[in-house]
């Protein structure tokens, strides 16, 4: 599922500095807990404190909820076994919250404020100096939401006040042999459903289940199944969407998707977008509906 150039070359002089920096940024706190998605970003964060702080200074807290992924879930364990990072797992409730459940604009500040509510009393029964997250100096110029929530609870992101980017981060991880290094990038499954369309348990796993079989099916690269209903909408990258439109191939995408229990299976011909949810309003052309 490699989501950028293999080829990826060695982490710039900046990029080595950087992580220079973040270890120190580590030692001078002492101790840290990580939000821990599993995602390239929190993976390499969470390795690298260990790295300057020793097992037992850090923690890394996985929440549980159904917007969350099963397949991140299994890679963020096995990034720390490999590596050490001890893991602490919670359940969490945004779909209680119906502020989170009606899927607005700001969906993300709801779910952020679940979980750093949850993860404060930790870090403080811990006694645990700084609680982090993984957002990077690209991040900052998107649309989240979140970040206004773990502002307000007075989350850290060395990541972006060090200045990393993406590529900085995938770069720094493959020279740590980090699985996670060349993962595409996997936001939590409420992504998937149109701002509007109301959140549930049922329409994230029929997301999950969807996307899990394309995954067995041989699909790599960024892969999103979009929700409408009965309709599942597939945004895939240029080069498997040239894969997957050819003859046989394109009638085992359908048919794993409609095993999710969709009625109706359309192929994005834009490829993958992210933060393609305005609206289920599409130019017919830019759709195929696979039969």
């Amino acid at each position: 599922m490699v989501a950028t150039d293999p080829l990826l070359t060695s982490p710039s002089t900046n990029a080595r500095a950087r992580e220079l920096a973040l270890m120190e940024w580590f030692r001078s706190h002492g101790s840290a807990l990580v939000g821990f998605s599993g995602g390239v970003d929190s993976a390499y964060l969470a390795c690298v404190a260990v790295s300057a702080l020793g097992a037992d200074r850090v923690l890394a807290v996985i929440g549980r909820s159904p917007s969350y992924p099963a397949e991140q879930w299994a890679r963020a364990r096995e990034v720390a076994d490999q590596f050490g990072v001890p893991v602490l797992e919670l359940d969490t409730h945004e779909l209680d919250d119906p502020r989170y459940a009606a899927n607005p604009v700001n969906r993300c500040y709801f779910c952020k404020t679940e979980l750093w509510s949850q993860l404060l009393p930790v870090a403080q029964l811990r006694g645990l100096a700084v609680v982090v997250d993984g957002t990077n100096a690209d991040d900052l110029s998107d649309h989240r939401p979140g970040r206004t929530a773990a502002t307000e609870h007075g989350v850290h992101s060395p990541l972006a006040e060090l200045g990393f980017t993406k590529d900085d981060i995938r770069a720094l991880s493959k020279a740590r042999d980090i699985p996670t290094w060349a993962q595409p990038s996997s936001p939590c499954l409420s992504s998937r459903l149109p701002y509007g369309t109301a959140v549930t348990p049922l329409r994230l796993a029929k997301v999950e289940a969807a996307e899990r079989a394309l995954r067995e099916l041989g699909v790599t690269g960024n892969l999103r199944v979009r929700f409408y209903g009965d309709t599942a909408r597939v945004e895939l990258d240029e080069p498997e969407l040239v894969h997957w439109r050819e003859g046989v191939r394109e009638h085992s995408l359908r048919a794993a998707v409609a095993g999710a229990g969709f009625r109706v299976v359309e192929l994005d011909l834009r490829g993958f977008r992210s933060g393609s949810l305005h609206g289920a309003a599409a130019d017919p052309s830019t759709v195929e509906v696979l039969a």
